[in-house]
């Protein structure tokens, strides 16, 4: 239903340049000679310049410029100066109108370029990972936000290992090209980590380590003030079971077969990696069974906090529950959350988003 308004809505503003021109015409024909329509005629090519193509726009302003020579011309008043002036009116602002699109054009150009750049960097640092790893089918989905430009600092990475499938999802505070470079620090120590160490807790150690030695070679503001929101996951080869680190992060959900969903937060909730110097807790796995046919949901906050038009939160819990036939395969689960989440913010989300999705077969 909201979106049959919201392509009603698109449409009637697409129209409107052509409603201008019809209601101008209407207007000035219908009434006496000392009214004019140019206003409508004059406000139809501005109206079409952000809307249409160049091609558009132009034609847009000839319509309205022939459209006001034709009246004047059936009604006798082309030898009046105050016809001359509505003209010459009305031609101005056409050429206005081709020069504002053509500078919308131009930033839109120029954004879309910034963004094919950006996508291509996280893509670069951000690989997508094989449909199936160690017996899991697996899925992962980075959507960028619609507000700007920016690089975003959302990970994730899928490793197999001698000790189990292992994954991270996490969420670098800031953007640009510090979050990127803190994204393949992260990146490339938890690849490190999750082949050469028997825990998941001490990988959680080789990551804050390694954002501590990231740290001493930059200055300012981010590098005093900058943490990263993780949580690791380990899938054991054989055993039913999830283990989890969480160092701030959203809590996952285990999506099971009947429709079911489970929270899995932190047993005892930990500072985000970076945050060392406010103190020093032991890292402690917490463990949840993990049965065949359940799929396993990690993704940042990008999903949990998107608003709609009220400042209510978008809650993956809540919009999962009982949907079985989203669980069929990881790739499917993701393709929904993306267009609910899109949905219930209005196309307009403010942060980044990065998902995995873990099925037992």
């Amino acid at each position: 239903m909201e979106e049959g308004r919201i392509s009603y809505v698109r449409r009637f503003v697409r129209s409107l340049p052509a409603l201008l021109i019809a209601l101008g015409a209407a207007y000035d024909y219908a009434t006496p000679l000392d009214f004019t329509g140019a206003p409508f005629l004059t406000a139809a090519p501005l109206v079409a310049a952000p809307l249409y193509s160049l091609r558009g726009t132009i034609l847009t302003g000839v319509a309205a410029v022939l459209v006001l020579l034709v009246l004047r011309v059936l009604r006798g008043g082309l030898d009046k100066a105050e016809a001359v002036t509505e003209l010459a009116t009305v031609v101005v602002v056409s050429v206005l109108a081709v020069l504002i699109n053509l500078l919308v054009r131009r930033g839109q150009e120029r954004l879309a370029s910034v963004r094919e750049i950006a996508e291509a960097a996280q893509r670069a640092v951000l690989p997508e990972p094989d449909e199936r790893i160690g017996g899991f089918q697996i899925a992962a989905r980075y959507e960028a936000a619609q507000e700007g430009a920016s690089i975003g600092g959302d990970l994730y990475a899928v490793q197999d290992t001698p000790h189990g499938v292992r994954l991270i999802v996490g969420d670098v505070r800031g953007k640009g090209m510090g979050a990127v470079g803190a994204v393949a620090v992260v990146i490339g120590a938890f690849r490190e980590a999750a082949e050469q160490e028997a825990t998941l807790e001490a990988v959680a150690q080789r990551l804050e380590r390694a954002l501590a030695r990231e740290r001493t070679r930059h200055e300012g503001v981010e590098a005093r003030e900058g943490f990263t929101t993780v949580v690791l996951a380990e899938l054991p080869h054989g055993d039913a079971v999830v283990r989890l680190v969480n160092r701030g992060h959203p809590a996952p959900l285990l999506l099971y077969a009947d429709g079911s969903v489970r929270p899995l937060p932190a047993t005892e909730p930990a500072l985000p990696l970076g945050m060392g110097e406010l103190g020093i807790w032991p890292d402690r796995a917490d463990e949840a069974g993990f049965p065949g046919g359940a799929t396993l949901l990690l993704y940042t906050d990008g999903l949990s906090e998107a608003r709609d038009a009220g400042g209510r939160f978008y809650d993956p819990e809540t919009g999962l529950a009982g949907r079985t036939e989203a669980l069929c395969e990881p790739g499917a689960l993701l393709g929904v959350l993306s267009v609910e989440v899109r949905r219930h913010s209005g196309g307009g989300m403010a942060d980044d988003m990065a998902l995995i999705a873990v099925r037992r077969p």
